[in-house]
């Protein structure tokens, strides 16, 4: 990285008189419309979406900068010549690449050879290092998200709301949502009223324009209560921002971004900003009230943690969730408390919430005010999840709910999950996380997953099945170390298009946000009224119809410990894997149905572990014993950790049984001689083969000839189409 020539106060004043410069207003409208407007016809694609993650485009933080020092004085709103224009967007550009590149340079200071040798040279240790990070970090949450959150958010506080602001959150959250439809609406006559001017004349700012009044006709309020609501959120044409005199100084924009016209129409350059600015500035209006302030802690903590037990209940049913579990180890003594506690087969899910935010003094770098932030917010809630990860294993710990209600936990737990959660945006987390937090070495507790409840609604809504969901969980942690991305949501996307896996010869694998587009589109039509793909296509769409898939759906909807680990094998695989074994086990199940007979097939895995699928319509006390003892001496000829065995009908084919050994491989002299002769399973590819080659021999048979296969079916309803 180049360094700046010039320190950052240089570059900051003079994007500071830029941005005061008559009409200034109209390149800051350009801007928003060609890096925030997304253009597309009949259904939201992913092309439309690429330029949202070029490295030219201009963040919302940016354009935030650009807006905070604009209001430095009163707005001059006349349109400045075209090549005047053109000079102030490029401009701003430079300067703000300028800014970008002297933010970077800070993490190479003190990289000398010698430092980088020594390996004292540790640059995210520093708060100036992680200013960048912080100020250009991703967005961590869909504006709909902020504007459906708030609503239950401060649904407690809707008393507070009526008396001190005239209106309720779900009110301001609806004019925000008509809002973006009336401008929606308005699109094609803007364009169309532009098209008939001179270039010259051209602006973009009509398209963030709109009236109290179409806003109070489209929601059905009156104009009084509509007023009152964009009033709140809109800055004073007497405000100046005298407090913004660096980059990271609070910005009064982000709390009112809506900008007021002389003519009386309202601005909204960011409908992001706006959706911001109602979940998280109404937290400010009622922590002045000092009175109130109990209660808006409390029904901070409430909604949190309520809100992640409820999308946790999608996935695993609110059976296996309880919420404020008090850890009992006598009669006496309270150990701790699990806001949320997930039970699932044997695996189980700790989660810790905390409210507390990220500083203002903290974004600007200060190292004190960042640690102790990340204490409050992160590492006391990992330790009390650590704690009760301990208290877990403790058989002398009981486990009660509020209502007295004792919870069963499994015999043996194989796994234990810990979610460090927080209710807002937490810029730079995953840089935080990765230098600040201090884990414990705790008896089966997996990595922690450390994210907002942003991250926990779009797992939980594109993950709904237990199996999917743990089995993400399990890759994530296991992957840890190895994963770097700005946000949970990047990961969450690679995973919903890749199917999370990191290869053991890969250090560390760097992902860039535009994986989440897929992830974007699928959030945007299920939550909106957008049309596109609700499922990315990859993990969740793929798989699903082939025999493996069915396999998985089954383990899904039986919780038997035995199987879980299965589950993770077989939603580990690659699409073109699930398709081979899928093909064989359909094979093996015909040829069962054709002659009656057994036909087993073998598959190993890089892991060590492997599977047997055994076809048989036998009794299941006749086929049980003969699947067990066949696989205890494969996984022992394999010196396997792990194997499964699944007996399958001819019919479908589907599950009849399982059978899961998981017990380490030890020398065993008896076994040693009974497995001498067994034959190495046969590869895959070869299996494949020879149905292939089955397949290769049909060009003799008739459409209503028995199909070659053995299944007993005429070939045109056998093989013929597949």
């Amino acid at each position: 990285m180049k360094n700046s020539a010039r320190p950052e106060s240089d570059i900051f004043n003079e994007l500071a008189a830029l941005c005061l410069r008559p009409g200034y207003v109209h390149a800051l409208a350009y801007l928003s419309f060609r890096d925030n407007v997304i253009l597309y016809t009949d259904e939201l694609k992913k092309p439309d979406l690429e330029k949202m993650f070029s490295f030219s485009r201009l963040i919302r933080t940016e354009i935030n900068t650009l807006l905070g020092l604009m209001i430095k004085a009163e707005i001059d709103w006349v349109l400045p010549a075209s090549t005047t224009l053109r000079q102030y967007i490029d401009a701003s550009e430079q300067l703000l690449l300028e800014l970008h590149n002297c933010l970077s340079s800070e993490f190479f200071t003190g990289a000398t050879k010698e430092a980088i040798k020594s390996g004292t040279f540790a640059p995210i240790e520093r708060g100036a290092a992680l200013r960048e990070p912080i100020f250009y970090a991703g967005e961590a949450a869909y504006n709909f998200q902020y504007l459906d959150f708030a609503v239950r958010k401060y649904s407690a506080d809707r008393a507070w709301f009526q008396a001190n602001r005239g209106f309720t959150i779900d009110q301001a959250s609806l004019v925000a949502k008509v809002i973006d439809e009336v401008k929606a609406d308005d699109f094609d006559e803007d364009r169309k009223h532009m098209h008939k001017q001179h270039p010259d004349n051209w602006t973009m700012l009509p398209f963030f324009t709109f009236q109290s009044e179409a806003i109070a006709a489209k929601t059905g309020h009156s104009k009084e209560l509509v007023e009152k609501i964009l009033g709140a959120f809109a800055l004073d044409t007497t405000e100046r921002n005298e407090g913004f005199s660096n980059l990271h100084d609070f910005n009064v924009i982000t709390a009112k971004p809506l900008l007021r016209m002389p003519s009386g129409a309202f601005v909204s350059l960011q409908s992001y900003s706006l959706a911001e600015a109602i979940y998280e500035a109404p937290f400010y209006w009622m922590a002045q009230d000092k009175a109130y302030l109990p209660m808006l802690t409390k029904n901070r903590g409430d909604f949190t943690e309520n809100f992640i037990a409820d999308r946790l209940n999608l996935v695993f049913g609110p059976e296996n969730v309880h919420q404020n579990v008090d850890i009992i180890e006598s009669k006496a003594e309270n150990i701790s408390e699990i806001d949320v506690l997930v039970i699932w087969a044997n695996r189980v899910i700790l989660v810790q919430a905390k409210s507390k935010r990220f500083t203002i003094e903290a974004r600007k770098g200060n190292d004190r005010i960042i640690r102790d932030d990340f204490k409050k917010a992160v590492q006391s809630a990992y330790d009390q999840g650590a704690l009760c990860a301990k208290s877990l294993l403790n058989k002398r710990c009981k486990f009660v709910t509020k209502d007295g209600c004792e919870i069963q936990l499994p015999q043996h737990i194989k796994e234990i999950y810990l979610f460090c959660v927080v209710s807002d945006h937490y810029p730079a987390l995953s840089f935080q996380v990765r230098q600040f937090l201090k884990t414990q070495n705790v008896d089966r507790l997996q990595a922690p997953l450390v994210m907002d409840i942003f991250a926990i609604d779009a797992m939980t809504e594109m993950l709904q099945s237990p199996l999917h969901f743990l089995s993400y969980i399990n890759r994530r942690s296991n992957f840890d170390k190895l994963l770097m991305a700005s946000q949970e949501l990047t990961i969450l996307g690679f995973h919903l298009a890749n199917n999370l896996w990191v290869e053991s010869d890969i250090d560390c694998l760097h992902l860039g946000d535009d994986f989440t587009s897929g992830l974007d589109i699928a959030m945007a039509v299920r939550r909106t009224r957008m049309q596109g793909s609700e499922t990315p296509d990859g993990v969740l769409t793929r798989c699903g119809k082939t025999t493996v898939g069915r396999i998985v759906k089954e383990i899904d909807a039986r919780p038997d410990p035995a199987t879980v680990d299965l589950g993770f094998l077989l939603l580990g695989m690659s699409e073109r894997a699930v398709n081979e074994m899928s093909l064989v086990v359909d094979r093996l199940a015909a040829r069962t149905r054709g002659d009656g007979k057994i036909h087993d097939a073998t598959f190993p895995f890089a892991d060590g572990s492997g599977i047997t699928f055994h076809c048989t319509d036998e009794p299941s006390d006749v086929s049980g014993p003969r699947l067990d003892f066949y696989c205890r001496h494969r996984k022992y000829k394999e010196k396997a950790a792990k194997w499964f065995g699944l007996c399958m009908s001819s019919k479908g084919p589907k599950v009849r049984f399982g059978v899961t050994l998981t017990y380490p491989w030890t020398y065993d002299r008896n076994m040693d001689e009974r497995t001498c002769d067994m034959p190495a399973p046969m590869p895959t590819d070869q299996v494949i083969q020879e149905i292939l080659d089955v397949r290769n021999r049909v060009n003799k048979v008739g459409r209503n000839d028995p199909c070659p296969c053995g299944s007993g079916l005429k070939y045109k309803k056998c093989c013929l189409n597949r």
